[in-house]
């Protein structure tokens, strides 16, 4: 199973915030989507960083409510580990769970084409378990 096989799941659209939005911003973007994390992208299509709810969190109890009308830069993971299409879904498993990582957007040529999520993988794995459990149901039925 590759990366590839999740993002036709789900499908390649990606939220996106600038550097240079307020932490505000952000929090909008992240209710008004419903999600845990933006990757940070001045074009859309290049990546400077990831920002998620728990960097919002640490930063706050860290330096304050102040953070709210800062820069999204001041705030955001500027080392994002990416993947690609090609990668083997059962190795970025490895690597998220290792790492703590929840989101790990997807790059084709330097350019974003998708976000994975730790909840993306989950429901893939349970898909294929499902299926699984089906096909040996049937296949002692027979």
């Amino acid at each position: 199973m590759r990366i590839s096989d999740v993002v036709k799941r789900k499908g390649g659209t990606v939220v996106t915030v600038r550097s240079d939005a307020s932490v505000t911003d952000l929090l909008d973007l992240l209710a008004e989507h419903r999600i845990g994390a933006v990757v940070v992208s001045d074009d859309g299509q290049t990546i400077s960083g990831i920002v998620s709810e728990r960097d919002v969190v640490r930063h706050l109890q860290k330096d304050g409510a102040g953070i709210l009308e800062g820069p999204v830069s001041s705030i955001m993971t500027a080392e994002v580990q990416t993947c690609s299409p090609e990668d083997e879904l059962v190795a970025l498993e490895h690597t998220m769970t290792e790492n703590r990582f929840r989101h790990v957007p997807v790059v084709v040529d330097g350019r974003l084409m998708g976000i994975v999520s730790i909840g993306d993988v989950v429901k893939h794995r349970i898909t294929d378990l499902q299926a699984e459990r089906d096909q040996l149901s049937a296949y002692i039925q027979q």
